[in-house]
């Protein structure tokens, strides 16, 4: 028995480590949430220690009988009004958190579009839009509104670290800020079940000091650095890769999957679930599909040696 309460315990707390840690704190509104569900946990033991108290109580003690007067005030004040006191101030309380988790304003604005199974992610700087997809950096201690929709199937966007979920609406722009407290990699990932591979549809926010923010926003915003004549060039249009993908400072101007611009200076790879190595982004091109089940991207398993090497020199020089 002690065993089995010990692996329990080792499950539940699991979920309380590492980047998808929903108590590390890392965003203001992550605090006020998690202030929140401590307040409740407590006041729940509370509540469970008088009941049973109670409860032990009216079994061990004499029977005797009770003024009606004392029993009707019990049950008023017990049963009725302390209830009500204490549901109301938290739905109170919850209705503030909630008003400010989805306030309109915000230093930093980033559209978010869920699609089956990656997310589709813009930047809006007075330059204009600065289109990436598959990773969110944030600047640390500034307010970012997020405002997010879908493609395709209801989504949900969640960073556990930051802040609490929202959902995304195909036809519907729902809006929830974040204000990152602590610099690391916190694991995004969807809320919804959304189809085949919903369990595969994560994401990095990576929070970083606004001055490197600002640097790597600005990199970002660049064409891609890409050199005439470039072989995996010639291989990616031959392939009609930018029939879906863009790629800006080249003629690939696709919209149907994600942009590759600066696809190599994320972290991963296939919308948060691999590490960007050469040898996994062969795979991805050859073996989709083993990689990642029923997305949209077609594998390409007759690419090999020569023209596979030069493809993925390519798109692993495009920082």
């Amino acid at each position: 028995m002690r065993a089995l309460a010990a692996a329990a315990a080792l499950v539940f707390l699991a979920g309380c480590s590492g980047r998808h840690n929903w108590l590390a704190g890392a965003g203001e509104e992550a605090r006020s949430v998690e202030t929140l569900f401590w307040v409740i946990l407590t006041g729940a033991g509370v509540i469970w220690a008088l009941v049973i108290g109670a409860a032990t109580y009216a079994h061990r003690a004499e029977a005797k009988p009770h003024r009606e007067r004392e029993a009707r005030r019990f049950i008023v004040w017990g049963g009725v009004i302390l209830p009500v006191l204490v549901v109301g101030g938290l739905l109170v309380w919850g209705l503030l958190i909630l008003r400010d988790i989805t306030a309109d304003d915000g230093a930093l604005t980033v559209r978010v579009d869920g699609e089956r199974w990656w997310w589709r992610v813009i930047y809006e700087t007075p330059e204009g839009p600065v289109t990436t997809a598959n990773e969110i950096r944030l600047p640390l201690g500034e307010r970012a509104l997020f405002k997010l929709t879908a493609d395709d199937v209801i989504h949900s966007f969640w960073v556990p670290a930051l802040g609490g979920k929202m959902d995304m609406i195909p036809g519907r722009e729902t809006e929830l800020a974040l204000t990152p407290r602590k610099l690391g990699n916190w694991g995004g990932l969807c809320a919804e079940f959304c189809g085949g591979a919903h369990a595969l549809m994560r994401f990095d926010a990576v929070v970083m000091e606004p001055d490197d923010f600002a640097r790597w926003l600005e990199h970002e915003a660049r064409p891609a650095q890409v050199a005439e004549g470039d072989r995996g060039l010639v291989v990616f249009d031959e392939e009609g890769c930018g029939a879906c993908h863009a790629i800006r400072g080249t003629e690939a101007r696709g919209a149907v999957g994600p942009d590759l611009t600066h696809l190599a200076s994320r972290d991963k790879l296939g919308a948060g679930i691999y590490a960007m190595t050469p040898e996994n982004m062969a795979r991805w091109i050859t073996d989709t599909h083993e990689m990642k089940p029923e997305i949209d991207m077609p594998a390409y398993p007759g690419l090999q040696g020569e023209r596979l090497d030069a493809l993925v020199g390519f798109l692993m020089s495009l920082e």
